[in-house]
Order: structure tokens, then sequence, then C-alpha cells
């Protein structure tokens, strides 16, 4: 059974073909084109954490393709808690085609996976983010056509987007640089993984004008992610010399473009002036969600 946990578990050649659809995908929607190739299927999305784009561009995604979608609040499911994960997944393999999740702990995502006879894919986990992976790189295919040879500075935390972005960077070729504070760079666990697949680890650095210079593209996410609120304070303090702001972007490239997962705290990690300005890919990178998922459920159901 094949599943969409992480981007490390990809081939190069299963990434540029999930590019490549989804960009056909995009073309043939624009052109007023819509395949059907999920008639009669159902998806399931059990969400513990809310959502705006997760939740709509799979719902949109499922029913373009001529699929159904339940979603199912994780409260409801009790995910190991009112139920193990061995008997949630033995039973929902009896009533739909794929599940979507979204959760907080990542080992829920495998527990259900070890027992799911249906491909489980990752809406987000705290250890990463895949389908925003795709939908990033997708945005740079457009940026520039082709992530190839780019170089991507992520300014922020060592979290679940930053490591899929990584991973997803070294699968298209592209060169990745995080700048973060002493001690939020990418956990030890992370580097060896990326280590035992590619050969090298990504660059941390704690100068956020040195990992811009010369990159094509700069991203930024929220310096405290949903479960941090309490370290709130304190990584407003760690974080502030990292803001995304007019300042950090002239040491950039010549048209280097901005890119953001959403949803933004403007005036923290980012500038309104940055955000609606014209190196700002931020919107078109949220749709090229839909577009990437597409992709992705086409690639696990459509055989």
């Amino acid at each position: 059974m094949r599943h969409f946990l992480q981007m490390i578990q990809l081939s190069q050649a299963e990434t540029e073909h999930l590019l490549a659809d989804a960009a056909a995908r995009k073309a043939a929607q624009e052109r007023g084109q819509r395949d059907q190739i999920l008639a009669g299927k159902v998806v399931a999305l059990v969400f513990e954490k809310p959502s705006l784009r997760t939740r709509v561009s799979f719902e949109a995604g499922v029913a373009q393709l001529g699929g159904t979608s339940l979603y199912l609040a994780g409260n409801d499911v009790g995910l190991g808690w009112r139920e193990s994960l061995a008997d949630i997944a033995r039973t929902m393999n009896h009533y739909v085609d794929a599940i979507v999740l979204r959760v907080f702990k990542h080992e829920t995502l495998a527990g259900l996976a070890a027992h799911a006879k249906v491909p489980i894919i990752n809406g987000l986990s705290d250890k990463a983010h895949p389908c925003q992976a795709l939908a990033d790189l997708l945005t740079i295919r457009e940026a520039f056509g082709t992530a190839k040879g780019k170089r991507v500075a992520f300014i922020g935390d060592g979290n679940n987007v930053s490591r899929s972005l990584a991973v997803g960077c070294a699968l298209a070729g592209a060169s990745f640089v995080l700048a973060g504070p002493k001690g939020y760079c990418f956990d030890a666990a992370f580097l060896a993984e990326h280590q035992k697949k590619f050969g090298t680890v990504p660059d941390c650095t704690e100068d956020p004008f040195a990992a811009v210079k010369n990159a094509d593209v700069v991203y930024t996410d929220v310096w405290t992610s949903m479960g941090q609120e309490a370290e709130r304070e304190e990584r407003l303090k760690l974080f502030a010399p990292y803001q995304v702001n007019a300042a950090l972007m002239a040491k950039a490239s010549k048209g280097a473009k901005v890119l953001h997962c959403l949803p933004a705290h403007r005036g923290e990690e980012i500038t309104d002036d940055v955000i609606e300005g014209p190196a700002s890919m931020v919107f078109q990178q949220a749709g090229n969600r839909l577009h990437a998922q597409k992709a992705v459920l086409a690639w696990l159901l459509g055989g």
C-alpha cells in the first residue's frame, strides 16, 4: 500500500511526476477541463487541527475529480484515545478509499498507516507537511521554469514546513538554507535522515542576511505554530531579527520571490509591504495546494 506521509519517502522520479501532473491539471482546469478520476471514490478528512487551506483545497480537489469527501473532527474520531489506531484503520478500510489526516503527532499517521489498506495522506503533522512542499515546488517552477539550480532561503524555525521544503529542494535539485536563532535549526534525527537519503545536510545559519544572499526564493512561516502558544513571548523576542522585510529582501537576488505557507502574522515574521509587494507569490502558492493535492490523489487512487 502506497501512502503519502513525508517528502523524504519519495524518489526524484516520483517528485517530478507529481509536479508535472499538478502543472498539467492546473493548465487543464484553466481551460475548463476536469477529469473524473475519483468517480465513485470516497476520501475521509480527519482533522485534529483547524484548517482553511488544507481542508478547502482537499474537499474542492476531491469534488473536482468526481469523488466525495467526508470531514471528521479529530475529537469525534478520538485518534488513539477513544479507540486504538489499529482498530480505527481496520474499520475505515471498509468505508473509504483514502484518508487525509491533519494531526498533532506524526506517530498517529504512522500508526494508522501500519494497519490501513487504503492510502494515508499527511495533511500536516508535527514532523512534516509534504502537501505544502509540493505546492511550494510547483510555485517555484512557475516563477522560474524550474527549481533546479535555484537557491531557497527559509527564514525562521526548523519546523515541519521547512523540513519538508528542504527535502523537496534536494529532490528537485535546488539548494536550501535555513536561517534562525541558535537552537532552532533542524533536529539531529532529521539531519541524519537527510544525510542518509542525499549524502548531504541542509545549510543552517544564524545570519538571515547571509542566508538570503543570492537567494531566488525567500520563504517564511509563523514563529509560533499551533501547540506552541506557551512559547509565544519568548519566540517573538528570539525571532525578531528574522523578520522578512524590505531591508532583508534588498539583499536577495534581483527578481527574488517571496513565499509563505499561511496563515501569516503580519508585522511579525513578514511585513505588509513584502507580502503585498510585487515579489510575493503567496496567494498563487496557496492556490497551488489544490493542484498539487489533486496530483497526489490521482497518483494514489487513479490506478
